[in-house]
């Protein structure tokens, strides 16, 4: 499988993150359209970044810019899995790269956490946005029980060391989390690429 498209992808974003003063809504809107670019096709994440969890999605790094501006990072649904409500503090942009997700987002009241809007339904091919600034908690879940699904996630920063939230649905208590990855190494998407 080639890894050019990543490799391409990942220079793109990281002339992105150079631009000096790029406002949070500039970069949702080119990272949306590198993203898109992405996971218009299907043949360049190694299989080692697919692998699902017979118990728990895994989340891996595919790149993490040097200077945290970005991460780049593969979901792996397996059959029926979700998150728990959860929040993320920097933009975000998610693709759809195979099967198809539910997005359940939610606002936080004086009462706990409310629905905000129906679920939506993220197929591949297609791209959502997250921030504090427009909407940043949320549940995801694999539309499937009897299939894969794997999506694509860049964050405003490195995701996997950021202190983020988990809610309780019902009451809205939130519980801080770091994340980390299902790595066991960083893959060398630049190996042969002379």
């Amino acid at each position: 499988m080639s890894q050019n498209k990543l490799r391409s992808t990942i220079a793109a974003l990281s002339r992105m993150a150079d631009k000096p003063g790029l406002a949070e809504r500039d970069a949702l809107a080119e990272a949306s359209g590198l993203i898109a670019g992405l996971v218009a096709n299907d043949d360049w994440l190694p299989e080692a970044m697919a692998e699902p969890h017979p118990q728990y999605y895994r989340q891996y790094l595919l790149y993490g810019d040097p200077q945290d501006r970005f991460s780049l990072v593969s979901f792996v649904w397996g059959p029926g899995q979700a998150t728990p409500v959860h929040d993320h503090t920097v933009w975000g942009v998610i693709g759809m790269l195979r099967g198809a997700e539910i997005d359940q987002r939610y606002r936080l009241t004086p009462s706990g956490l409310e629905p905000e809007g129906p679920e939506q339904i993220l197929l591949p091919g297609k791209v959502a946005c997250v921030s504090p600034a427009i909407g940043d908690i949320h549940r995801v879940s694999n539309a499937y029980d009897d299939q894969v699904s794997i999506s694509i996630h860049l964050y405003g920063g490195n995701i996997g060391r950021i202190r983020r939230n988990v809610y309780d649905s019902l009451t809205g208590e939130r519980k801080e989390f770091v994340s980390g990855y299902s790595n066991e190494m960083v893959p060398n998407l630049w190996a042969g690429a002379a």
